[in-house]
C-alpha cells in the first residue's frame, strides 16, 4: 500500500509540475478545434480597416466568456485584455491584427467570404487575404489556454487585438500608432511584445529575421492635371495620361539608376492609375498611387526628392502639372526584431516548431505596423508557413487565392506559449 501511495504522489506531483508547454501537448487537440472554428468565422465575415465592429464584438464576447475584463473601443475597434499569472514575472504583450482587405475572394471554400464594402468610393469584395483571421484565432486560443493555466504563468499577459494594420482610410488615424497614442502602454508598459504573421511558406515552419526584418512603408500620390479634349483632336488639349505614363516609366530609374543599391535596398512601385471615363475623351486629370519601401531614413528622403523631380519635370515637358503627396495613408517605420530577444528566444521557436525553423538572412520588403509597438518596447516578430503539408503555393498574402491550412496553426499557438514560458523563466 505504501508503494502505491508513493507512486500516486509521484504522479500527482509530476502532473502539477508540468510547464505551460508540456501541458499544452496534452490540451492542443481540443484547443485547436476551437481555434479553427474561430478562424473560419473570422474568414467568412471580414471587415475593412477601422470598420471591424462585428469582428471586435465577437472577440470581446469570447474574451469575456473566458472571464477577462476587456478594454474596448481603443483606436476605434481595438481591444486589450490582461491575464494575470499566479507567480511574479514580466508583463508580456501578445498582438494580433484584425482587419481584412478590399479583395474579392476566389478560394471557393465553404466558409469563403461573400462580404462587400466600400473602399475609396468603390464597392469592393472583402477578404482576409493577409491571414489576419488566423492571427485572431491563434491569439484567442493562446488566451483560452493561459486563462486555464494561470497557476503555471509567471507574470502577466497583455492581449492586444489591433485594428487597421492594413492602414486606415485616408484622413483617419488608426492601427498600432493610434492604440499607442491613446495610451495602451501608459498604465502598464510591457517588458516585451511578440507577434506573428502567417505566410505561404512550408507547413508549420517558423521564420525569423533578427534586426531589421521588414521595410518601412508609405504610400504616395501623384495627381497629373492636363486639359480635357476630344480624343480625335489631342492637339487641342493637354494629355495627362501620356504624361502619367512617362512619369511612371521614368520613376523606375530611381532605384535602378539614381540610388546606390550597395548601401541599402529600396522599392518604388505604382499600384494604381485612375483617369478617364470614355475611350474617345482625353481627361482633365490622372491620379497615380504607389508605395515606397526602404530600410534607411536617408534613402526615403532621397526617394521623395527624386519622385518630386521626375513628376514635376516630366509633367511640365508635356505642358501638364503634377502634384505630389507623400504618406497619404500614414507611414510605417522599419520592423526591427530586438537582437537580444532574437538570440535569447530563437531556440524557443525551434522547439515550438519541432525543428522546422529557418533564420532569414535578409529582410523582407513587406511592412508591418507592429513596428510602432517594437519602437516602444523590445519586440519579436516571426512568420509561420501555412501551406498544406508537402505542397507549395504561388499565391502569397494579398492574393484572392491566398490559402491558410488550418493544420499549420497549432505551431503558432505553441510558439506563443513557448515564448511566454521561456521569456518568463529568464526574466
Amino acid at each position: 500500500m505504501k508503494k502505491i501511495l508513493a507512486s500516486m504522489l509521484f504522479i500527482s506531483t509530476f502532473t502539477f509540475s508540468q510547464s505551460l508547454s508540456e501541458q499544452l501537448e496534452n490540451d492542443i487537440d481540443g484547443l485547436m478545434t476551437k481555434v479553427i472554428e474561430w478562424r473560419h468565422h473570422f474568414h467568412q465575415y471580414p471587415e475593412l480597416s477601422n470598420r471591424e465592429f462585428k469582428t471586435s464584438a465577437y472577440i470581446k464576447n469570447v474574451l469575456e466568456n473566458l472571464g477577462l475584463e476587456v478594454q474596448s473601443d481603443i483606436a476605434i475597434t481595438g481591444l486589450v485584455a490582461m491575464i494575470r499569472g499566479s507567480q511574479p514575472g514580466p508583463l508580456i504583450a501578445l498582438r494580433a491584427d484584425i482587419d481584412g482587405l478590399p479583395v474579392t475572394e476566389e478560394l471557393g471554400l465553404p466558409f469563403s467570404s461573400k462580404e462587400k464594402s466600400v473602399y475609396q468610393g468603390n464597392e469592393v469584395g472583402v477578404m482576409h487575404a493577409c491571414g489576419h483571421d488566423a492571427h485572431i484565432a491563434i491569439l484567442l486560443g493562446v488566451a483560452e489556454y493561459l486563462v486555464k493555466n494561470t497557476d503555471k504563468l509567471k507574470g502577466d499577459i497583455m492581449l492586444i487585438f489591433q485594428p487597421a494594420e492594413e492602414s486606415p482610410p485616408e484622413g483617419e488615424e488608426g492601427g498600432a500608432y493610434l492604440m499607442l497614442k491613446e495610451g495602451i502602454f501608459e498604465l502598464e508598459k510591457p517588458d516585451a511584445i511578440f507577434g506573428l504573421h502567417v505566410t505561404n511558406g512550408p507547413h508549420g515552419t517558423i521564420f525569423l529575421k533578427p534586426g531589421p526584418a521588414m521595410a518601412s512603408a508609405e504610400a504616395f500620390r501623384i495627381t497629373v492635371e492636363g486639359k480635357q479634349t476630344h480624343g480625335s483632336r489631342p492637339w487641342e488639349g493637354v494629355d495627362p495620361i501620356l504624361a502619367a505614363f512617362n512619369i511612371g516609366t521614368t520613376m523606375q530609374t530611381i532605384v535602378s539608376r539614381r540610388l546606390n543599391i550597395l548601401d541599402s535596398q529600396a522599392v518604388v512601385s505604382i499600384g494604381m492609375v485612375n483617369g478617364g471615363t470614355r475611350n474617345n475623351i482625353i481627361p482633365q486629370k490622372v491620379v497615380m498611387e504607389g508605395t515606397i519601401r526602404t530600410f534607411e531614413k536617408n534613402y526615403l528622403d532621397k526617394i521623395h526628392a527624386e519622385i518630386k523631380t521626375i513628376a514635376t519635370n516630366v509633367a511640365e515637358a508635356h505642358n501638364a502639372t503634377a502634384k505630389v503627396e507623400f504618406a497619404v495613408y500614414g507611414s510605417y517605420p522599419v520592423t526591427f526584431n530586438d537582437l537580444d530577444l532574437s538570440a535569447q528566444l530563437e531556440e524557443s521557436l525551434i522547439k515550438a516548431s519541432g525543428g522546422k525553423y529557418t533564420r532569414w538572412n535578409v529582410p523582407r520588403t513587406g511592412a508591418e505596423d507592429f513596428s510602432f509597438f517594437a519602437q516602444e518596447v523590445p519586440g519579436l516578430y516571426f512568420f509561420l508557413g501555412v501551406n498544406p503539408e508537402n505542397q507549395e503555393s504561388s499565391y502569397t498574402n494579398h492574393s484572392p487565392k491566398f490559402y491558410v491550412d488550418d493544420d499549420a496553426l497549432d505551431t503558432g499557438v505553441k510558439a506563443f506559449i513557448q515564448l511566454v514560458e521561456d521569456y518568463s523563466e529568464s526574466y
